[in-house]
């Protein structure tokens, strides 16, 4: 199978499937010398670790994170860092009586037109349990652009029919409650529905807000590699995501020129914009603002109701899907958002050291005076 690996310098590859022995990913391009802790990485898997609340599936995974390579007391090596997490909760079973059927809203029936066979259990490699890699190798990434000044923060800003306003960005609160709301009040609202979806075998989606702090201006290229195009990419290859959209996104569509520009003005000597309608790019890349994009999240496809669909052999049928399922995946993809926003970031932060000559020289002249 292809496409299994994102980026150009900083590379990112992840492996396993939903009821093998483990998953993982494999981190290619780090610089040496990050001081970078298993505990670190963990604390990231942690979040999208499953059975914390009423709201994810029951599945019991510790997720915890093994460093096979790639660092040394502490310290990147400069080499590829293996990170693996095995799976201690399966239960294949749950899946044997799927092994004909395909589930509506899966890959199911992609994968026997394309390959001939699927491992049907938990969705095998397009099952979300893929993400855990996502995560672990986000996490590095997050460790790169910490010591730079860059933030990266998601949170739910909105579950089903419930959305939170605009002007409401507080990621102190969406950490504080297992749906991920910026709001108490909101998320009160949205835990009674999702609780009453769940009694009823149903499920739903949600927008995912991402924010970007601390960028310099000038990431991204202006034609193929521009920073929302590899953005949007990186965020609609996570399985669950449907839409994309950055700044005013689909309501740029429908405001004037007037309304959507940003005008400039000059702040304590430095150029910045007095509004961020962009959000956070203009000609493919950063422009020294908040980068805003948002991911529309789509219902969890595996629900208890019964579905009409099709077998292998081209039989109508009726299923009721079993096992451990969340009602909602937005809470649990709120890191993932995250991790391949900063695994993205990364790898343009260092693209970029290369889009100067004088950057270049520099560098190449500092490692001399070493000598």
């Amino acid at each position: 199978m292809a496409g299994s690996v994102y980026g150009t310098l900083f590379k990112v590859s992840t492996f396993g499937e939903s009821h093998g022995a483990a998953v993982g990913a494999v981190v290619d391009g780090c610089p040496a010398g990050l001081m970078l802790e298993r505990e670190y990485i963990q604390a990231f898997l942690d979040r999208r670790r499953p059975g914390q609340s009423r709201f994810t599936t029951a599945r019991k995974e510790a997720d915890r994170v093994e460093i096979l390579s790639g660092v040394f007391e502490g310290k990147t090596l400069g080499t590829p860092i293996a990170l693996i997490i095995q799976n201690e909760d399966q239960r294949s079973s749950d899946y044997s009586e799927l092994k004909d059927i395909y589930r509506p809203g899966h890959a199911d029936f992609c994968f026997d037109e394309k390959y001939g066979f699927r491992d049907y259990r938990g969705g095998g490699r397009s099952s979300g349990r893929e993400t855990a890699g996502r995560v672990a190798a986000g996490a590095v990434a997050m460790k790169i652009l910490s010591g730079l000044g860059i933030g990266i923060n998601a949170f739910a800003r909105s579950v089903g029919p419930f959305t939170v306003p605009q002007e409401i960005t507080d990621t102190e609160e969406a950490r504080r409650n297992p749906l991920g709301i910026p709001d108490p009040h909101i998320y009160a609202e949205a835990a009674k529905y999702i609780e009453e979806l769940k009694e009823a075998g149903d499920s739903a989606g949600g927008i995912i807000e991402c924010r970007i702090e601390g960028l310099p201006v000038g990431l991204g290229e202006t034609v193929f590699d521009k920073m929302d195009a590899e953005l949007s990419k990186a965020i609609m290859s996570i399985g669950a995501v449907k839409g994309f959209e950055i700044g005013d996104g689909f309501r740029a569509a429908v405001s004037k020129g007037s309304e959507n520009n940003d005008p400039f003005t000059m702040e304590k000597g430095k150029t910045v914009k007095k509004s961020n309608h962009s959000g956070g790019t203009l000609g493919g890349m950063s422009d020294g603002d908040t980068i805003v994009f948002r991911a529309a999240v789509k219902p969890t496809p595996s629900i208890s109701l019964p579905q009409k669909t099709v077998t292998s052999k081209g039989e109508e049928r009726e299923i009721v899907i079993k096992g451990r399922h969340d009602p909602l995946i937005v809470p649990r993809a709120i890191v993932v958002v995250e991790a391949m926003a900063a695994i993205t970031v990364a790898d343009m932060l260092l693209r970029n050291m290369s889009s100067g000559y004088e950057d270049v020289k520099e560098h190449y002249s500092r490692n001399k005076g070493k000598e």
